[in-house]
């Protein structure tokens, strides 16, 4: 890892721990270092992460509050804390409504966790925030997760014909292998960590 890179460290130990804060001290921008660093970790070294991300909460410049949020949700996950990750995609969300130039994942994130765990009580909120996003799809990886998460909202709630019809728009964007964008043709694709989501799509579909 090069000097440029002492805030991108993807694993964590004593010592380097001891060197990204001796690196942090000297930094001007220590909001930006403290919450990268947190982002990479937070899906293998949770705690850490959220410590990081305390720090970075404490500290003035709140440019990047909204995806500071998403990776406390990130490593909330993680740690199988569903509730806590939820509020924290709430948190993010609000942000984006304060400066809505400055955009996350949350708007498909959080519902995409709700249905993930089967948060039957929370589908009527998961659905207002799909409904209120919906423009923002651009990636394959967005029409999949925003269908996917709305047919599954339909469909536990009866609406099986336009349950059936998300899901099909779902499972036709998974099946992309190019991004359309001419020097990024991965960008944005449907990995196989979907394999369990893209399961119960055909049954919802057939």
């Amino acid at each position: 890892m090069s000097r440029e890179d002492w805030y991108r460290n993807e694993e964590w130990n004593k010592e380097i721990e001891e060197a990204f804060f001796v690196k942090l001290k000297r930094a001007r921008r220590k909001e930006q270092y403290l919450r990268i660093q947190a982002s990479i970790i937070a899906p293998i070294y949770p705690d850490v992460a959220l410590t990081l991300l305390e720090l970075y909460f404490t500290l003035d410049d709140k440019f990047d509050h909204a995806q500071a949020y998403c990776d406390m949700a990130t490593a909330y996950l993680t740690q199988s804390k569903i509730s806590k990750a939820l509020d924290s995609y709430t948190h993010a969300l609000e942000r984006e409504k304060e400066y809505p130039n400055l955009k996350t994942d949350a708007y498909i994130l959080y519902p995409l966790t709700i249905v993930e765990n089967k948060l039957c009580h929370l589908y009527q909120s998961a659905d207002l925030v799909l409904e209120s996003h919906k423009s923002r799809l651009l990636f394959p990886i967005d029409h999949f997760r925003w269908h996917a998460a709305k047919a599954i909202v339909e469909y536990n709630c009866g609406k099986n014909d336009i349950a059936s019809s998300h899901a099909s728009i779902a499972l036709d964007a998974a099946k992309i292998k190019k991004s359309g964008f001419r020097f990024h043709q991965k960008l944005g694709l449907v990995g196989k960590e979907f394999r369990g989501i893209v399961k119960e799509l055909r049954v919802i579909y057939q």
